[in-house]
């Protein structure tokens, strides 16, 4: 199960620059979005921005990045399905083996005292949580991480053996990713009730 392809979009850039030029030395094409990609891009990481990747554009001020079946099936195919793998590619979908996303600063952006509401709308990820879940759904061969305190283990784990992670590892991580965007959701249900009963 090794990795060959990931796709990297992040909010929090801690950590970023060593753990994807890791990947980069172990041979992993990067796919990327925005901003993430342009820090890869400015540390000379080579890096394929999503739009070039899917062939549609950006829209909606950043709002549709990644919504689109080249990354949500290369996240949710399952490769040792008898079907999968030629529907994958009669519809040119390759496979994305590792997915890292931590999601806006929702919680960041409502602790403030003069936040509106449309600032806390406009940070409420939807992308992120999408692929998130994709990929954790799959994670019999899907590796996924939201905490950047996992990019040593799956980086150390990785060279340790040639490209892989172990299912136990995937299993963790995908746990971990369901635990976040339920906590996540319910503070943005919990803003938006407590918005509505102060209008």
């Amino acid at each position: 199960m090794k990795i060959q392809r990931a796709l990297i979009s992040v909010s929090d850039k801690t950590g970023l620059i060593p753990f994807a030029k890791r990947l980069n030395s172990l041979g992993v094409e990067i796919l990327s979005t925005g901003g993430t990609a342009k820090a890869l891009s400015d540390e000379g990481i080579p890096v394929i921005e999503i739009s070039d990747y899917t062939g549609a554009p950006e829209m909606f001020d950043g709002r549709l990045k990644t919504i689109h079946p080249k990354v949500h099936g290369g996240l949710l195919f399952r490769r040792d399905h008898p079907d999968d793998p030629d529907q994958a590619k009669n519809n040119d979908i390759p496979p994305i083996d590792l997915l890292v996303v931590n999601l806006y600063p929702f919680e960041k952006t409502i602790a403030r005292d003069d936040v509106t509401l449309e600032e806390a709308i406009e940070n409420i990820d939807i992308g992120g949580p999408a692929m998130l879940r994709a990929a954790s759904k799959n994670y019999k061969s899907v590796t996924v991480i939201t905490d950047i305190d996992d990019y040593e283990i799956v980086a150390n784990e990785m060279e340790e053996t040639g490209g892989e992670t172990s299912l136990k590892t995937r299993e963790r991580l995908a746990i971990k990713v369901f635990l976040r965007t339920g906590s996540y959701d319910q503070t943005i249900g919990n803003f938006l009730n407590k918005s509505q009963e102060t209008d």
